[in-house]
């Protein structure tokens, strides 16, 4: 990827449904580590002065408890 591509591709407005599925996907993967979820989760991304505001949203029945195997 070419600088331009690469400035561009980093100074957007929002995502794709497809990439913000993607996402959410990978991110359920990494907080069924620690959470039991119920439910979908939603992401709603927000323009701010300094960049953007993701702010992630889903339910859990509870907090897992994280042993250490030794």
């Amino acid at each position: 990827m070419n600088g331009v591509k690469k400035l561009l591709s980093l100074d957007r407005e929002d995502m794709t449904d497809l990439e913000k599925e993607l996402f959410l996907k990978d991110l359920k993967r990494v907080a069924e580590e620690y959470f039991e979820p119920e439910g979908g989760f939603d992401m709603e991304i927000t323009r701010t002065e300094d960049g953007f505001l993701a702010c992630v949203i889903f339910n859990a029945r509870r907090i897992k408890t994280l042993r250490r195997i030794n």
